[in-house]
């Protein structure tokens, strides 16, 4: 009988929290429910909810009532009352976001919202706080924080009598009920920690990170953690954002020390493309089966393009990879990306017409962590004025768009010295929707001979890829009829490289994997690499154009192209090294090439072969 007793007393204990939070219980977890189902995709039927979103709702709120019960019931009251209001602000404007924007909040829109003054802002609550927002989900929001408000405030004596009645009645079936409502509550509140254990470790190792990029590399794995609540997403960008700054910080530390002792200009028009996931291993270039680079193949012919043949990319990232590229800092150095010279500021800095168009970090409300991360140094105010001269303003759906936008908005302003620099989106998944509906030239069918170990779907899948790199082959060569007949050279090079059913592996994209194998190294981070020489730079360049041949075959990592890019430019500064520069008789091919800044490319390509 005593034991009994103590389990009575316990649950009944394990049941207080919640009886005694009653009210804050139950909203907080019909809004949590509410906004989550809210925000899935209209029309999309695999878009599902967290998958633990019913079970760890429960335990965050029940661990707050814990909380909440700690504290003095006359502080209590005060406390709840700022808990609604950071819940319902966060909600609604979670929801406001996903209605207007199809997005959650994310670091890029709280960047956004920092960097908009008072008359943006006023535009905004005009163009945006519509009537139509009542029959929207925020409206049924708004309806559920009313109810909440008049239960709150109206208190039993506004009920009818017969109601106040049956609530006393349910109040004593509840009070013989509390050991039975205790024991399944403590049965939830053990499913619930089992089930939400490895979400909350993950969260925790997030804020545990002292990197943008860290945080980045995290997300990628598989099992990563899930921000589910928009509280949770707010402070996750305002994390993400405070880290951005720290990095931001120490980049104009760096931007303000640049000095640049002399500029000969030794090329007027230097012109830079990067491509987007996109490994060698699909370009007939380079051997593959497919025609899939004939305008590459036919300027190759003609002697002015020099492919090289053995070149990596430091990361299979592109927010990694423009970090390292960007910056004069390469792998194996003291220190970080952050702490060195960006190379367009010493362009700039010498006098060089500087012209950055990107179809992919321009910063908008609807982005992901992963470009926030590769685009917030591009788009800093200060940052960009350092480095930029002219900028596009809007992205497009293909990369022509950014031919069109240069040909109708940037070349006027080209100088007698430029640096041109393409950001493709290339042959980033989707795979479909890079190349348009005309375009489509490979089909499932036509694989059959070469991947008979794929069936028809995946052949889908490998035939749309190979017309994403077809159509990158058109933009590319399109880029290079502009300079042609100009005294220019342009340099090719994708981010990184991509998988797309690579041998045996099964599976598309890229394996984020911290271990890194040879076949990881081999389709992932291996890519294609030219320079191009126009027939005018060539002649003119008899010596540059020499040295591109004769280290076509040298080993090359790219996160020392910003060296190459300042000896073209015949930009002299104590930034530049020779060591760096593929160029160079004084190049150290010896140098490793740290994939992710751990893994030796060359040592793994020596056991892997």
């Amino acid at each position: 009988m005593k034991y009994r007793e103590k389990a009575i007393r316990l649950l009944n204990k394990v049941w207080q929290p919640i009886r005694d939070n009653a009210s804050f219980f139950v909203f907080m977890y019909l809004i949590g429910i509410f906004v989550s189902y809210a925000e899935l995709p209209a029309g999309n039927p695999e878009e599902k909810v967290y998958g633990n979103l019913w079970l760890e709702l429960f335990l965050d709120l029940y661990a707050i009532a814990v909380i909440l019960m700690l504290i003095p019931r006359k502080i209590r009251r005060w406390v709840r009352a700022c808990l609604y209001v950071i819940a319902y602000t966060t909600n609604i404007t979670d929801l406001f976001c996903w209605v207007k924007f199809q997005s959650t909040l994310n670091p890029s829109m709280l960047l956004l919202v920092g960097e908009t003054n008072g008359r943006e802002a006023g535009e905004f609550f005009s163009s945006y706080f519509t009537a139509d927002l009542l029959a929207s989900s925020v409206g049924v929001l708004g309806l559920i924080l009313l109810v909440h408000i008049l239960t709150a405030f109206c208190g039993k004596s506004m009920l009818p009598a017969i109601f106040r009645r049956r609530a006393a009645a349910w109040r004593q079936r509840l009070t013989s009920l509390q050991p039975a409502l205790g024991f399944i509550f403590l049965v939830l509140l053990v499913w619930s920690v089992v089930r939400s254990a490895h979400n909350k470790r993950e969260i925790a190792q997030i804020f545990s990170l002292d990197t943008i990029g860290s945080v980045e590399h995290e997300l990628t794995h598989r099992k990563c953690a899930e921000f589910y609540l928009p509280v949770y997403r707010l402070v996750f960008s305002i994390f993400s954002n405070e880290l951005a700054s720290k990095q931001i910080d120490r980049l104009i530390v760096a931007k303000d020390k640049v000095t640049v002792d002399s500029c000969s200009f030794r090329s007027p028009d230097i012109v830079l493309i990067i491509g987007e996931s996109y490994g060698k291993h699909h370009s007939e270039q380079y051997g593959y089966f497919m025609p899939t680079t004939p305008r590459q193949i036919r300027r190759e012919k003609t002697g002015l393009l020099v492919p090289f043949s053995d070149v990596v990319s430091p990361w299979n990232l592109t927010s990694f990879v423009f970090k390292n590229v960007f910056s004069l800092h390469v792998a194996g150095e003291k220190g970080e990306w952050c702490d060195y010279p960006l190379f367009p500021e010493l362009f700039r800095r010498a006098g060089y017409h500087v012209t950055f168009l990107t179809n992919q970090f321009l910063p908008k409300a609807k982005e992901a962590v992963y470009d926030f991360s590769g685009g917030f140094f591009l788009n800093h105010p200060e940052l960009s004025r350092a480095m930029f001269d002219a900028r596009n303003k809007q992205l497009y759906r293909y990369d022509c768009g950014l031919l069109d936008d240069y040909d109708k908005n940037q070349q006027q302003y080209n100088s007698d010295h430029n640096l041109i620099i393409f950001h493709l989106i290339g042959q980033h998944v989707n795979y479909r929707q890079r190349y348009p509906a005309d375009r489509h030239h490979f089909r499932g069918e036509d694989y059959a001979e070469k991947r008979p170990d794929l069936d028809l779907s995946r052949r889908n899948v490998l035939a749309d890829y190979d017309n994403a790199v077809l159509y990158n082959d058109s933009i590319v060569d399109q880029i290079v009829r502009r300079f042609e007949d100009r005294e220019a050279i342009v340099i090719y090079m994708p981010d990184h490289g991509e998988e797309c059913y690579e041998g045996s592996r099964g599976f598309i994209c890229r394996n984020h994997s911290d271990t890194i194998d040879y076949d990881l190294a081999h389709y992932e981070f291996e890519i294609p690499f030219w320079i191009f020489c126009s027939h005018k730079y060539a002649a003119k360049h008899p010596d540059i154009f020499q040295q591109i041949i004769r280290a076509r075959h040298r080993r090359f990592m790219t996160d020392a192209l910003p060296h190459l890019l300042l000896y073209l430019a015949g930009i002299h500064t104590k930034d530049y090294h020779a060591e760096y520069n593929v160029l160079s008789p004084d190049y150290d091919e010896k140098r490793p090439r740290l994939l992710k800044n751990t893994t030796d490319y060359d040592q793994l390509a020596k056991h892997g072969k």
